[in-house]
């Protein structure tokens, strides 16, 4: 199926639907994950603690992140079942906010290992391990998320690619592409892994001279946790690498004709998997969710004999 808008031939391949229907599902999975992560963290308060309003953050963010690209996985599924070539009012919206919630998640795991970081080698330093301050953190990250992307929208620079029915800034050899892969990729995942390496070598210190056990063990622990979000955000970095490739082969060279789809077709698909992981390495997380599990089936059981 075809059909021209200003002498562009729009072809409708066979796999955009199921795949739309497909990321649909995967989104829609990943927001009621992070809706329930958030909610157990806000309801129960044995979570109440400062790692925890830090994980809850982070769900925050995902949540955002999932509604958004459902926002775009719907907009896209609608135009291409119904053939649509044109934007609707929010395509450029949803493309600003797209930007902003990917940073919010990334910027969210770095809070993380930046509060692991201080717990360990500014142990005394206790106004930066408190709630008003990693809350300050929070903040700057939402206003910096918020403000990062304006470039885009100021410049005109994010618009409408009839060939993946998405709202985009078009991948080339721009400052703003350059700019756009710094801010909201590469500074995050490099200083955590920074953070990481130099938590290990401070941990290999402590080793060569007299150190309290305690003290040894808690910062052993405190690496472990960074090592988690490392593997979480590498896990993203890999999701995101399809993202990454089309954005150096456009520094070269024209990308594929729907680098776009298949970059979010990973994305989205790979949400769930993200939520799945956080819970996993979140024990507090966990072992709320899995009383209320089995509080549930105790309850049922008993009813049910």
């Amino acid at each position: 199926m075809t059909f021209e808008n200003y002498s562009t031939i729009i072809n409708i391949e066979s796999w955009f639907i199921p795949f739309d229907i497909l990321m649909i599902m995967c989104t829609v999975l990943a927001i009621v994950l992070a809706l329930i992560f958030l909610l157990t963290i806000i309801l129960d308060k044995t979570c109440h603690t400062v790692p925890m309003m830090l994980v809850a953050n982070s769900c925050l963010a995902e949540f955002m992140f999932g509604s958004d690209v459902l926002g775009m996985a719907l907009f896209t599924f609608q135009n291409d079942f119904h053939q649509i070539y044109y934007p609707d009012s929010l395509c450029i919206f949803r493309g600003y906010l797209g930007y902003i919630v990917t940073i919010l998640q990334n910027y969210s795991f770095l809070l993380q290992a930046i509060y692991r970081y201080i717990i360990v080698i500014y142990p005394t330093r206790l106004f930066w391990q408190s709630i008003r301050f990693q809350v300050y953190l929070i903040l700057a990250t939402w206003i910096f998320g918020f403000i990062c992307p304006l470039p885009y929208v100021f410049s005109h620079e994010i618009k409408y690619n009839i060939d993946n029915k998405i709202c985009q800034i078009p991948l080339q050899l721009s400052f703003l592409t350059i700019y756009n892969a710094l801010c909201v990729y590469m500074i995050p995942v490099l200083l955590i892994i920074l953070i990481y390496f130099k938590l290990v070598r401070y941990i290999q210190d402590m080793r060569k001279h007299v150190t309290p056990a305690n003290i040894l063990y808690r910062a052993q622990l405190e690496l472990k946790m960074v090592r988690r979000i490392v593997i979480l955000v590498m896990g993203i970095v890999t999701i995101g690498f399809p993202y990454a490739l089309f954005v150096f082969i456009s520094f070269f060279t024209t990308p594929p004709k729907y680098h776009f789809r298949i970059a979010y077709i990973f994305v989205d698909t790979s949400m769930a998997f993200v939520m799945i992981a956080l819970f996993q390495f979140t024990e507090p997380l966990k072992i709320s969710i899995m009383k209320r599990i089995i509080r549930q089936t105790n309850v049922i059981i008993p009813a049910i004999t």
